[in-house]
């Protein structure tokens, strides 16, 4: 018999949900290959502890770039390499749900589903992530009821408002976590005259970033190369510096946010500020994120629970929709 399987293909994760199983694999979308034979070594976890170590005939790589495919062979061989980990070995090819960005064209739409089908999918449908975000955040999206969904994760955020289980408003911008992370790298360059790497940079993020200064300061101790003498360096970096140095992309998100509002036709903007905006993905993560975009909007925000696999599991959700689908749907968050 034939699985049924949902992929939350993120920038920075992909998380593979299996019907009547649950989320099955969740690991980093990177992929190393040898750059002389084009061969490819590593898949997820095993070619992340690579980035940024490679010898020079190895080159550790994210095949997707702000939610969307770069490079499609690989992003190929990696979807192939997470369906075969998923259902083992297979008499039946599995039908595949993938999520996308809400502002995605029809020609990387047909990228992700090109892509899919040639890795053994039999047949390949689409949500876009907002929808996901809101049914595995437990959110009933067929009522006549407006919802906001914040969905902030790797490459991109995505913001939509939601009601009768489609899409009323959305936006979809290239900043999330990664620009959050060459935020911070940029800043310990500009203050500290320290070149730090992206995996540095998340741990900054991850452990003392905030979006609003905390009331109790923390530190962390980091290393990198002096710009100057070119030596290594360890450098202090305290929670205090963290919301100036995100400023940029924080400020791009919560303008995004009230661009979605400002849209919104009056009727929902009340269910709105009755239901709240709820956020997901990892980025919504940062310390007192949720508590800035309240302040900014006056609407009350909440973080999901679970919300890094808020997606996933809405993707995972939506499976029990398939056999329901007319032949053709594509996108079914447009059906």
């Amino acid at each position: 018999m034939s699985k049924d399987i949902g992929i939350d293909l993120g920038t920075a994760t992909v998380l593979v949900y299996v019907k009547g199983k649950g989320i099955v694999i969740k690991e980093p979308s990177v992929v190393a290959i040898d750059k002389n034979t084009e061969k490819i070594l590593k898949v997820g976890k095993e070619a992340e502890v690579m980035l940024g170590r490679t010898p020079g005939n190895i080159t550790a790589i994210r095949p997707l770039r702000d939610g969307v495919i770069s490079q499609y062979e690989i992003t190929q061989h990696m979807i192939r390499h997470f369906i075969k980990k998923a259902c083992g070995t297979m008499i039946f090819k599995p039908r595949v749900i993938i999520c996308v960005p809400s502002g995605i064209t029809e020609v990387e739409e047909r990228a992700v589903v090109d892509a899919a089908t040639q890795a053994g999918a039999k047949r390949t449908y689409l949500i876009e992530e907002p929808v996901a975000a809101a049914l595995g955040a437990g959110i009933d999206i067929s009522a006549p009821n407006g919802h906001m969904v914040v969905d902030i994760g790797g490459g991109t955020t995505d913001i939509a408002v939601i009601s009768l289980g489609g899409v009323v408003v959305s936006e979809s911008i290239k900043v999330a976590g990664d620009k959050f992370d060459e935020a911070i790298i940029r800043y310990c360059r500009r203050k500290h005259n320290v070149l730090i790497g992206e995996r540095t940079a998340e741990e900054i993020k991850k452990k003392i970033g905030s979006a609003w200064p905390r009331e109790e300061a923390r530190a962390l101790n980091v290393k990198g190369r002096c710009l100057i003498q070119g030596l290594p360096r360890m450098i202090h970096i305290t929670s205090q510096e963290i919301p100036d140095a995100l400023e940029e992309p924080i400020t791009a998100v919560i303008e995004a946010v009230c661009s979605v509002i400002e849209r919104t036709p009056p009727e929902l903007i009340g269910d709105i500020i009755s239901n709240g905006i709820v956020m997901t993905g990892g980025g919504s993560l940062l310390y007192d994120l949720d508590r800035l975009i309240e302040y900014a909007t006056g609407v009350k925000t909440r973080v999901a629970q679970k919300a890094v696999s808020c997606v996933a599991m809405g993707t995972g959700k939506s499976l029990e929709r398939l056999s329901s689908l007319p032949e053709g749907a594509i996108n079914i968050s447009r059906r």
